[in-house]
């Protein structure tokens, strides 16, 4: 299936708007643009939006590199291998059907993660703990931070976006590794993840701006809504393939 330029302009619009959210507030990348991007062009995702996030999370966490929290990013990577690991397991295996109904209900995991507000503090084994999760929600669905911002989220905004950047910049690596090694990521994913690039970068410097302006809690249950109907989309078009035997349309 070839993609068409509207197909691209939407795919651009969605990245650029959640890159935007996310650079300005700390989260809300994925949580847009995976669900959109699914149903604009299934391709997109996992692979694609991950590696093209790469752009994203690494100009973040240089722009703020003194508020990164080192010693949890480094217990939350050791927790994404494994999870990684896991995910990618079931992507051996996993159909189509099985793929798209796993991944509208992590968005709607991401969602209610996302929404929950419980007082963790940041400690090497929530760290790790939330990093397998983020490997295991990440690599199936590119909605990998909401564990990560879960666990930030009272610790304020510099280092919430600086240290789920950093960990993202290597955990984003490490699941595109595992997608190539199970035969997910090709050049053809390549060469969607840099479509997408220049509107990641774009939303980094749209958001410079918008940081002192714009309250991520006044944004959160907009973004939340949003993501949660694609992933109600998402499952709408798939369990009546899962229930007939028919690929989705």
């Amino acid at each position: 299936m070839e993609i068409t330029p509207e197909q691209i302009a939407l795919a651009l619009g969605f990245v650029l708007l959640g890159a935007t959210l996310q650079a300005t507030v700390g989260f809300g990348m994925a949580l847009i643009a995976a669900p959109t991007l699914l149903l604009i062009y299934p391709e997109f995702v996992p692979g694609p939006l991950m590696a093209a996030s790469m752009i994203l999370t690494g100009l973040v966490v240089w722009s703020e590199r003194s508020h990164v929290d080192l010693s949890g990013m480094a217990s939350a990577a050791v927790g994404r291998i494994v999870g990684t690991a896991a995910a990618a397991v079931f992507l051996v295996f996993a159909s189509t059907h099985l793929f798209d109904l796993a991944f509208g209900l992590l968005v709607v995991l991401g969602v209610v993660l996302s929404a929950m507000h419980p007082a963790l503090v940041p400690t090497r084994a929530t760290a790790a703990i939330a990093g397998a999760v983020s490997g295991l929600m990440g690599t199936i669905s590119a909605i990998g931070g909401p564990p990560m911002a879960l666990l930030y989220q009272n610790a304020g905004a510099a280092r919430l976006r600086s240290t789920l950047a950093g960990f993202f910049v290597l955990g984003t690596t490490i699941s595109v590794v595992a997608l190539w090694a199970v035969g997910r990521f090709g050049v053809e994913e390549v060469w969607l993840s840099i479509l997408l690039c220049p509107a990641m970068a774009a939303g980094f410097f749209l958001a410079v701006p918008l940081r002192s302006r714009v309250s991520g809690r006044a944004i959160r249950p907009l973004v939340l809504g949003l993501s949660l109907a694609a992933a109600a989309l998402v499952l709408w078009r798939t369990l009546p393939g899962l229930a007939s035997g028919m690929p989705p349309s």
